[in-house]
């Protein structure tokens, strides 16, 4: 009878997969050795392995430049990476390895791309889309970049009034963009984005507003779905409206060139998940060819703001199962060395499915159980693979310690769980460790791995510090 770890996981999904594979009973992600890693650091331990980045970004831009070819798309593509998904500097340094752009969506990010552009990793002549609700302090910082020279930074109007500010605070030629406010599912629980200017608005606006402001020249529309990019009715239909707007607009003003059709490519949540990055790219840039087609104008440039598909894939966090408890005659509570709510918010927040997995121990028999954090609080647990509604990992055993981790983390959770600041119950955030290759020449195709501690765990007097003790 197969009853093993190993066996299970095997059984129940095809693998090994691409990151994934096992080695003499462990897990290895990307290669990396994850035993390894944890006998150097220690548990709770968060993890970013960079080349993940970059293998993503220049698998999206091949999709879509495949895609263009195919349709003998007159346009040209530009990746934009969201930088709310992630703002460290590794991160953005790996990011800006692969000839892409920015897009904002606050006030500092305009300082950490002049602290780019002062380390020579960010050009003037690069892409800087600003979207989001805009502050005085996110216009004035918008502003500055435009006047110091960052040629291509365009302000997306999310409403009327972001433009009488601009126009006020500028003394120069600016380009311009405007965001649609798309409708939401029917599901959703309002019927249109707060975000962007309605659909018929925008043509009346533009005239009334842009059309004979010489300061300005509007060069793109933006469309964003909340739920992202899916092959649905709805989505489909979306796009097909924004276009749509798109050339009624572009007739009347033909300094537009750009489509920017936001983020939305998803990530791999679990270990059977599926999608056609490579057909998704090529039926949007078919449908767009054949609307702008249809009403006798050019296609536009694409632009795309990805960014949980740049980072997510890249962490993962890693944990020891301290204790079992028993707590009734079925369930079983795997204690871990930290708090889902301190290291994972999306997973109590929103219940974001991440991917479970045992480090070790894949020979032993396995067991349905859930997973308990540090804290006394009912919300922190994690109880579900996203297709199994359940954990199994291998039988808890006092006389070895058992790992686990989640993986694909590497959207959203830092700045969301407040890093470095205040946790819940006081539990400290964990260390981060930063994973990448060193290659000795161009034929080193696997390179050394390299770990670099990023991040202690943080401390009791840096808690007491901010709480003013």
């Amino acid at each position: 009878m197969k009853n093993r770890y190993i066996d299970l996981i095997e059984q129940t999904y095809e693998f090994p997969q691409e990151e994934f594979e096992v080695n003499d009973g462990e897990l290895f992600f990307n290669n990396i050795d994850l035993m390894e890693i944890i006998k150097q650091y220690g548990t709770p331990l968060k993890i970013t392995y960079l080349p993940k980045i970059s293998q993503n970004i220049q698998k999206a831009k091949r999709w879509f430049n495949v895609a263009i070819a195919k349709s003998d798309y007159q346009g040209d593509y530009h990746y934009c990476y969201c930088t709310k998904s992630s703002h460290f500097s590794f991160i953005l340094e790996e990011v800006l390895k692969n000839d892409v752009h920015i897009e904002t969506s606050s006030a500092f990010d305009l300082n950490i791309i002049e602290s780019l552009y002062e380390q020579n990793l960010f050009d003037k002549e690069n892409f800087i889309i600003c979207n989001g609700f805009k502050k005085n302090q996110y216009i004035e910082n918008i502003v500055n970049a435009i006047h110091n020279g960052f040629s291509n930074t365009i302000p997306i109007l999310d409403n009327k009034i972001e433009f009488d500010k601009i126009d006020a605070l500028l003394n120069t030629k600016c380009k311009l963009g405007i965001r649609i406010a798309s409708e939401e599912e029917p599901r959703f629980e309002f019927y249109t984005s707060r975000l962007g200017i309605r659909y018929n608005d925008i043509v009346p606006f533009y005239e009334e507003k842009i059309k004979n402001n010489p300061k300005f020249e509007l060069k793109m529309l933006h469309m964003f779905i909340n739920t992202g990019i899916e092959d649905t009715a709805y989505y489909w239909n979306e796009l097909s409206k924004c276009i749509n707007v798109y050339c009624e607009l572009k007739k009347i003003a033909p300094e537009l060139d750009s489509f920017n059709i936001g983020g939305g490519f998803p990530i791999k949540r679990n270990l059977s998940f599926q999608y056609d990055y490579e057909y998704m790219a090529e039926e949007i840039i078919a449908q767009i060819k054949t609307m702008c087609n249809r009403n006798g104008i050019e296609e536009p440039h694409i632009f795309t703001e990805f960014g949980s598909y740049t980072v997510g894939e890249s962490g993962a966090v890693l944990y020891s199962i301290v204790n079992q408890k028993r707590q009734n005659d079925r369930e079983l509570w795997n204690m871990i060395d930290s708090s889902f709510m301190t290291t994972l918010p999306d997973a109590w927040a929103i219940n974001q499915i991440f991917i479970p997995l045992a480090i070790n121990n894949w020979n032993q028999e396995y067991e349905r159980v859930f997973l308990g954090g540090l804290t006394c609080d009912s919300h922190d647990y994690y109880n579900s693979e996203a297709n199994l509604n359940a954990i199994f990992l291998p039988k808890f055993s006092e006389k070895e310690t058992q790992y686990i981790g989640l993986f694909h983390t590497g959207a959203y959770q830092e700045s969301i769980g407040g890093y470095g600041g205040i946790q819940h119950c006081l539990t400290p955030a964990p260390k981060h460790v930063i994973i990448y290759r060193e290659y000795e020449n161009a034929d080193d195709e696997e390179g050394e791995i390299v770990t670099k501690l990023f991040g202690k765990e943080q401390s009791y007097k840096s808690m007491l510090k901010i709480l003013g003790y």
